[in-house]
C-alpha cells in the first residue's frame, strides 16, 4: 500500500495536509483505473439532470462529437490532478475550463454539483470496487483539492466541509434528478462511444456492464431497465474478482495520468488552449502536449 505521504497519528506533518500531493498519488499511481471508472460514471450522472442534459443536447457535442467531448474534458481534469491547481499547467487548465463555460447560462449551483460529483463518485466506487478503502486522510485531500479548484473557478456558496458538500450532493440530486428524453438522447450516445472503444465481439456487452454499475437513481434518470440478476452476478463478480487480483499484485512504480499517452481525437498531441467548442479556443501559446482520455481505459482490464 502506497502511503509514503501520510503521517503516522503519533507523529503529524506537514505531508498530511499537503492535498495536492495525496492527490497526485491517487490518480497516477494507487487509483487511476478506479478513479477513471468512477468519473465515468460521475459524467452520466451530470446527464440525469434534465436542465443540464438539456444544453448537452442542444450544443450536440457528446451526440455529434462524443471521443472529443470526452478527451477535452479529461484532459483538463488531467492537468489540474497531474501537476496541481497552482501551478502553470493547472492554472491554465482552469481558465481554460472557465472559458469554454462561460458562454453558456450555467448555475452556480450546477456547477457545484458536478463538483461534487467529481469528489464523491470516486469515494462511492472505492467502496464498492476499490482494491482497498480510501483512508480519512486522502478523503480528506479529494474534498480539499477540488474544494480549491471550485475556488479558483469562482464558484460561489461552496459547502465548507465534506460532510457538508456530500450533503448538498445528496440534496440536489433528491431534488433535480429525473427522467427527461433529453437525458436518455445523451446518455445512450455516451454508451455507444464506450462500445466504440472495444472489439466488435466485447462491445455488445457494454450497455450491461454500465447499467449494472450505475446505480438505480441514475438508470431511472436515464429510462435504463434494471439489469437482470445473471448480468449483476457475472459483471459485480468481476469486478470483485479484479479487485482481489490487484490487491496482491505489486504496487505500480510508474505513472499512469490520463495525460500520459495519446488518444484518438490528439494523435499528434494538442494545445491546452485549443480544447473544448471551437468558440471557446484561444489563441495557443504553449508547445503541443500528449495525453490520453481516461474513459478509453475500458480497454484496461487491470
Amino acid at each position: 500500500m502506497n502511503q509514503d505521504y501520510l503521517p503516522s497519528s503519533a507523529e503529524p506533518s506537514r505531508a498530511a495536509t499537503d492535498w495536492v500531493a495525496i492527490c497526485h498519488r491517487l490518480a497516477g499511481y494507487d487509483f487511476p483505473w478506479e478513479l477513471n471508472r468512477s468519473l465515468e460514471l460521475a459524467v452520466l450522472k451530470t446527464f440525469c439532470i434534465p436542465r443540464i442534459a438539456n444544453l448537452l443536447h442542444q450544443t450536440g457535442e457528446f451526440e455529434k462529437r462524443p471521443q472529443k467531448r470526452y478527451d477535452d474534458t479529461s484532459l483538463v481534469l488531467g492537468h489540474i490532478l497531474k501537476w496541481g491547481y497552482d501551478s502553470p499547467q493547472g492554472q491554465a487548465a482552469i481558465t481554460q475550463m472557465n472559458r469554454i463555460h462561460q458562454r453558456f447560462d450555467i448555475s452556480n449551483e450546477d456547477f457545484l454539483y458536478v463538483l461534487s460529483l467529481i469528489i464523491y463518485e470516486p469515494i462511492r466506487w472505492n467502496q464498492h470496487f476499490g482494491w482497498r478503502l480510501f483512508t480519512p486522510t486522502e478523503r480528506q485531500a479529494l474534498f480539499h483539492f477540488w474544494y480549491t479548484v471550485g475556488q479558483r473557478m469562482g464558484l460561489e456558496n461552496m459547502p465548507q466541509t465534506d460532510e457538508a458538500f456530500e450533503a448538498f450532493n445528496q440534496a440536489y440530486e433528491a431534488q433535480h434528478c429525473r427522467y427527461h428524453p433529453d437525458n436518455a438522447a445523451v446518455g445512450n450516445a455516451v454508451v455507444i462511444l464506450m462500445q466504440r472503444w472495444f472489439p466488435k465481439i466485447i462491445s455488445p456487452a457494454v450497455p450491461f456492464v454500465v447499467k449494472t454499475v450505475a446505480d438505480d437513481a441514475t438508470r431511472t434518470a436515464l429510462g435504463w431497465a434494471q439489469p437482470l440478476p445473471i448480468v449483476q452476478l457475472i459483471v459485480l463478480g468481476g469486478l470483485r474478482l479484479r479487485r482481489s487480483l490487484v490487491l496482491h499484485s505489486p504496487r505500480r512504480q510508474r505513472s499512469s495520468f490520463i495525460t500520459d499517452a495519446t488518444n484518438k481525437t490528439y494523435p499528434r498531441g494538442y494545445q491546452l488552449e485549443s480544447l473544448g467548442p471551437e468558440m471557446a479556443v484561444a489563441p495557443p501559446s504553449v508547445p503541443a502536449t500528449t495525453s490520453r482520455c481516461p474513459f478509453a481505459r475500458m480497454r484496461s482490464l487491470l
